[in-house]
């Protein structure tokens, strides 16, 4: 009865805490997983799958492949560009609005996974309507279009933004992130800064602190760290350092002997970790063929920042004035030209 009341309790504390906080950024943890789960690749052409052979000639999503901007642009063999989308969609949703989004430049040739995290207010443009917010877009798009349109539809608005192609999309949620944890075991976190949680989604959390360094973690804990925005220094920024050392360490956990032999089981519970995605199980084994003996995250999962500013602009989608982040533009295409593109 006791355990049953906690349940309850615990079921309230979400509940409450949920009317008060958005999902957070979990997108960019699903790098880890699918960048590990293809090793088991037995049944597979090892040939053909190789990723400079696998990842060539790829269709760019949305109707960005339209965009002249776009159409200079070839990619390598072996090259991709990925957008992870975090979302508040929960079970048996069919919208969703968007809360982060992560646009992953993937070079399994070199062994370099360049990272730009793109805040969810960031004023973007959205075809048929004018600008609005990017959290807006995938919303409106799923509620006209369905849920599939509203994911390309906030794709190609990324891509619009940044001037890349995408050719994959990855979205996940809150319980993706902490399933995923909790069936590897638990993780390391190696936390940067300070860390007390002030607005954590179970109450019982609220005013926990973390002193820098190494953490061992459950997925509860690690949601809720890498949540944590108003403790952090830089805020939004400082979560991004949060975000990246939980990809780490999820990661490197991924990759231990213990884990490596329960990839093919994790990957069949896909589902779990993932809300939607076009990768296919070929996809993600040739990654897993790219990382297999050369995965090294600390050193090759980078992150790009590009400062933004917050200014009050019309929004043409609401029909009214908003609060809205406007990227740096020529820090962006610096970035971009850099470290997104050949």
């Amino acid at each position: 009865m006791v355990k049953k009341n906690e349940s309850s309790n615990s079921r309230s504390d979400f509940r409450k805490s949920r009317k008060r906080h958005r999902v957070l950024r979990y997108v960019l943890l699903t790098l880890a997983f699918l960048l590990v789960a293809g090793t088991a690749f037995g049944f597979y052409e090892y040939h053909r799958l190789k990723p400079e052979n696998h990842f060539s000639n790829l269709k760019t999503i949305g109707s960005a492949a339209n965009n002249s901007n776009l159409k200079n642009y070839k990619e390598k063999a072996g090259v991709f560009n990925v957008l992870l989308i975090g979302s508040d969609a929960r079970k048996g949703n069919t919208v969703s609005h968007t809360d982060s989004m992560v646009l992953i430049h993937a070079d399994m040739n070199n062994h370099t996974y360049n990272m730009l995290s793109i805040p969810r207010d960031t004023r973007v443009y959205m075809q048929g309507y004018g600008y609005t917010k990017l959290t807006s877009v995938q919303y409106i798009s799923q509620v006209k279009h369905g849920t599939k349109q509203g994911i390309v539809d906030a794709v190609t608005a990324v891509s619009n933004l940044t001037g890349v192609p995408i050719h994959y999309y990855a979205e996940t949620n809150y319980w993706g992130l902490q399933y995923m944890v909790d069936a590897i075991g638990g993780i390391q976190m190696n936390l940067p800064f300070k860390v007390t949680l002030t607005h954590a989604w179970y109450q019982r959390n609220n005013g926990k602190t973390f002193a820098p360094g190494v953490h061992n973690l459950n997925g509860e804990m690690v949601a809720e760290l890498t949540h944590e925005r108003y403790s952090l220094p830089g805020t939004d920024y400082g979560r991004q350092q949060l975000q990246q050392a939980a990809l780490i360490g999820i990661a490197k956990k991924m990759m231990q002997p213990s884990n490596v032999t329960r990839l093919p089981a994790l990957s069949r519970s896909l589902s779990k970790f993932l809300v939607a995605t076009n990768m296919s199980t070929e996809d993600m084994v040739s990654m897993g063929l790219g990382v297999k003996g050369d995965f090294h995250p600390e050193q090759q999962i980078k992150y790009r920042q590009v400062k933004g500013r917050s200014a009050t602009m019309y929004d043409d989608l609401l029909k009214a004035n908003n609060s809205q982040v406007i990227l740096d533009k020529t820090e962006l295409q610096a970035t971009i030209k850099k470290y997104f593109s050949n």
